[in-house]
């Protein structure tokens, strides 16, 4: 990893990341599955794929946070210049008029959305709803999960690899599993 906030530049997945998604395939061929929703991005497509995941729909709004100006940078670089910059509360720099860069308010509203979907899914199919994106935006759609807003996406480390599952209990929202990695 290089530490570069990406976002629309489609890196693809190194090999550790391919070694990575291949062993996820047995954790997650241990739960049923009912809908796989995945972002655009190669790279999350084709962890799906090693991941043994079928019949993934793509949704736009699993796409990474819109770094803006902040594309390609690393957070090294950019607190050269704003020492106290923190992304889940201060968002980024206007970026082009193509990827002007989202908002922490804007990230939560794609969670938002992609939650309604997740409800919408589990109320048609027997099952867990998978799905397959990207650390900021997985951080910040957790937040919403609970009820928290998006910069309550700061509160959860994300490792690559890992199977984080989201459920309820007593009709409430919680975390039941967080960085889950596959069993040696």
């Amino acid at each position: 990893m290089s530490g570069q906030h990406t976002s629309w530049t489609d890196i693809p997945l190194t090999d550790n990341g391919r070694a990575q998604a291949r062993t996820l395939a047995p954790l997650l061929n241990s739960h049923r599955i009912g809908a796989v929703f995945v972002s655009p991005m190669k790279r999350a497509q084709e962890t799906a794929e090693l991941a043994g995941l079928t019949g993934a729909r793509v949704d736009a709004d699993l796409r990474e946070w819109d770094y803006g100006g902040y594309e390609g940078v690393t957070t090294v670089e950019i607190h050269r210049t704003r020492p106290d910059w923190f992304l889940f509360t201060d968002g980024v720099a206007p970026g082009t008029p193509e990827h002007p860069g989202e908002s922490p308010e804007e990230v939560g509203a794609r969670a938002d959305r992609t939650l309604a979907k997740v409800h919408a899914a589990l109320g048609n199919t027997e099952g867990c709803v998978v799905l397959v994106a990207h650390g900021h935006f997985l951080r910040v759609l957790t937040a919403r999960w609970l009820g928290l807003p998006p910069a309550g996406g700061a509160l959860f480390q994300l490792a690559t690899g890992t199977v984080c599952r989201l459920g309820t209990e007593h009709g409430r929202p919680v975390v039941s599993g967080w960085n889950v990695r596959p069993s040696s």
